[in-house]
């Protein structure tokens, strides 16, 4: 009988130990889970994050926007601007390149339509959301440009999808660029 009452408290202890083990193993999962946790280096510097409060819409300086007249996802660009709270001032121009030379832009990182807000250049289909960091985060940069024509970027897709598949660069004068948000 002390032998089978030995070997159920042994039985018991194991469970015990199994469910202790259980609970820490299950509270170290959801630590990673609802805790920060620390990113590679490398994609921590492509996606910093602001720690400034984002500007209300009312702070929000007005966007220059050159175009050509005949640009459909240039107009759908700009609703999409005006959607997110910014008040545009579009100009359509028959020299798209002179504005991109003249704002610095080097030709690897041309789009179709060129915008200028508080000194900064934004070159083709960039979300607002962009814009908003950028004007909050105030980095010494000449601007933010998507390259090319992205077919789920804000302007070339339904309005409202989200940003899919590509990159916004930011460059300086020199036309050096890193990864400012990767959709």
């Amino acid at each position: 009988m002390k032998a089978h009452y030995a070997t159920g408290l042994k039985q018991r202890g194991a469970t015990i130990i199994y469910v202790v083990l259980a609970i820490i193993i299950l509270s170290a999962s959801a630590g990673v889970l609802f805790f920060k946790i620390k990113q590679p280096p490398q994609v921590a510097q492509e996606m910093k994050m602001s720690t400034v409060a984002p500007l209300a819409v009312a702070d929000l300086p007005e966007v220059t926007v050159y175009k050509s007249a005949t640009c459909g996802c240039c107009s759908k660009w700009i609703t999409h601007l005006e959607n997110e709270g910014f008040k545009v001032v579009a100009h359509n121009r028959e020299d798209m390149n002179t504005v991109k030379q003249d704002a610095g832009l080097q030709p690897q990182l041309a789009s179709c339509h060129t915008a200028f807000v508080d000194g900064y250049v934004i070159e083709g289909h960039v979300p607002a959301s962009d814009i908003k960091r950028l004007l909050t985060e105030k980095p010494t940069i000449l601007g933010l440009t998507a390259p090319g024509m992205p077919q789920k970027s804000p302007g070339m897709q339904p309005e409202g999808m989200a940003p899919q598949g590509y990159d916004v660069l930011a460059f300086d004068k020199a036309g050096e660029t890193h990864v400012f948000n990767r959709y």
